[in-house]
């Protein structure tokens, strides 16, 4: 295998899981990451791995529950409709304080929508899975590259907080082609965690993984528990990336393909005169919302690119805290904003000033 290849990012993000270490990928067709599942049931084999297909997403993420319960590294991929199919099996998973790794490419809804790209599934990654008070640890790449790294480190990041990892894309970049630098399909850890089911009287006791917790103390500090978890990952495993000038007139929030719009946009506006900054959020939850602050309180304005009718910026309202106006630019329904659009979004801006 070169050290580069040309591939897409469905392709990238499977060869992405097999070097972190998944052996074991239960899904269903849906269009448009169907290339994921089909390149797992010819890869996963070659390193000694099961590809399953499962009836539904819903047996889909239970058997990711089963399988995850015995400390092997195991995912599943799917799109909005079956993302939303698997909400109650998160939320047992994060009950049961298991890691896994989910992948979802992201299409335009609601309903069954279009296979059009949409960031419409941002309330959905980033404010639960499924009921209860547990949610996704979710991290959002932005190209090809992004896509096969990410989710090759998901694998740690979900062991390390025992919890589910999202990585959220969408259409466009789950089908363009890219060059890619691929990691070694390493070997997964010894399946011998301390919390696993297994174990015996000679070794260790016998778990059993559950979520049904009937003592209201005990929920309680099952709950508390997880919720540390998620400070420390504010703390430790919190991704951003800058791009621009640093003393802008205009601060640019976008996360995923619009931050990539954006870089251009960014870049035409400087040329024009217009000052801005860049801040792309990779991980969403944890928000990066210190950072945003920060610069809100430096710029006069921000704008926020995305590809829905307004989710995302609701969190970035949040951190920016009124330190400065912040307006909107969208598209949804498959729809993609251009650089084009945000470029002179940008100028209208700063001539509003």
């Amino acid at each position: 295998m070169s050290e580069y290849v040309l591939m897409s990012g469905n392709e990238a993000t499977a060869e992405g899981g097999i070097a972190g270490g998944c052996r074991y990928f239960f899904g269903y067709p849906i269009t448009p990451q169907n290339k994921i599942p089909e390149y797992m049931s010819r890869n996963l084999p070659e390193v000694g791995g099961v590809y399953l297909q499962a009836e539904s997403e819903v047996a889909a993420i239970n058997m990711v529950y089963g399988a995850a319960s015995t400390g092997a590294r195991v995912m599943t991929t799917s799109s909005s409709p079956g993302i939303s199919l698997m909400q109650e099996g998160l939320s047992y998973i994060v009950g049961a304080e298991v890691p896994c790794v989910v992948v979802n490419m992201v299409r335009g809804g609601p309903g069954l929508g279009n296979i059009g790209p949409a960031q419409s599934d941002y309330w959905l990654a980033t404010r639960g899975a499924g009921h209860g008070d547990g949610r996704c640890l979710v991290y959002a790449p932005y190209s090809v590259q992004e896509l096969h790294d990410w989710t090759a480190r998901a694998f740690e990041i979900a062991e390390r907080y025992r919890n589910p990892v999202m990585i959220l894309a969408d259409a466009i970049l789950a089908q363009m082609i890219e060059p890619c630098k691929l990691q070694p399909r390493g070997q997964p850890p010894p399946l011998d965690k301390p919390w696993a089911i297994g174990g015996d009287s000679s070794e260790r006791p016998r778990n059993i993984i559950n979520s049904l917790y009937v003592n209201h103390d005990e929920e309680e500090a099952v709950n508390r528990r997880i919720q540390a978890r998620y400070d420390q990952a504010a703390r430790d495993d919190l991704y951003y990336s800058e791009y621009g000038d640093e003393d802008p007139e205009i601060l640019v929030v976008a996360y995923g393909i619009c931050a990539r719009v954006c870089e251009t946009a960014v870049e035409r506006a400087s040329e024009g005169g217009v000052k801005c900054r860049l801040l792309r959020p990779i991980s969403l939850f944890p928000f990066p919302s210190e950072p945003l602050a920060q610069w809100a309180q430096l710029a006069h304005k921000a704008l926020v690119v995305e590809l829905s009718m307004g989710q995302f910026v609701e969190d970035v309202r949040l951190a920016v805290e009124g330190r400065c106006p912040v307006e909107l630019l969208n598209r949804t329904g498959g729809n993609v904003v251009t650089p084009e659009d945000v470029t002179q979004k940008l100028f209208d801006m700063a001539a509003e000033s």
